[in-house]
């Protein structure tokens, strides 16, 4: 004879098989919270060496900005030293120059004029005076061309302040300072 199973052996496999579909979602829930769980601290661990690293290069930036704060000032005191050491240059190479300047004023102005007054301004100088005539005027003025310590005269007024013609002319001109006569050498 055929045997024949009454028992609800289907409710009893579907039974089984939810308990084990049960056990492998619990199982897959399990695991991927572990696997969120372990990615989301490596990411933490990795943000956190991010921010260690970026709190060092800040330490470190802050370092090289104060050394460049004091470069800088280091650069600053170095231009004026240079600019003070040009100044000092340029008076020393122009110390002689001041003596062979008014040298040449008294040389090269003829009998009959006087300058009243003089005026230099870097290496243009501005020359006022008086004189008898026009004509020594002139003669100073050929006198500048000619020296080697002044040079380019060029003629601003010449007047008269008597009205018969006769005393002395009022003049003014500019001329301009040369820094070496031509030919020589500086002799310091």
């Amino acid at each position: 004879m055929a045997r024949i199973n009454l028992l609800p052996w289907r409710e009893n496999l579907r039974k089984e098989r939810q308990r084990e579909f049960g056990m492998m979602a619990l199982a897959g829930v399990l695991v991927s919270a572990a696997v969120c769980l372990g990615v989301t601290l490596y990411i933490e661990g990795m943000i956190s060496y991010q921010e260690q690293r970026n709190n060092y290069l800040k330490s470190e930036i802050k370092i090289v900005d104060r050394q460049i704060k004091e470069i800088k000032e280091l650069e600053k005191t170095k231009a004026n030293l240079i600019a003070r050491m040009n100044v000092i240059q340029d008076l020393q190479v122009s110390r002689p120059q001041i003596v062979h300047l008014f040298d040449e004023l008294v040389d090269t102005i003829p009998d009959g004029s006087y300058l009243t007054r003089l005026t230099q301004q870097g290496a243009n100088l501005t020359l006022e005076g008086r004189s008898q005539s026009n004509a020594r005027v002139s003669a100073y003025m050929r006198n500048i061309e000619a020296s080697k310590w002044i040079g380019k005269p060029n003629l601003q007024v010449v007047s008269t302040k008597q009205a018969d013609g006769v005393g002395m002319n009022d003049f003014e001109l500019n001329a301009q300072q040369l820094t070496k006569a031509s030919g020589e050498e500086d002799q310091l």
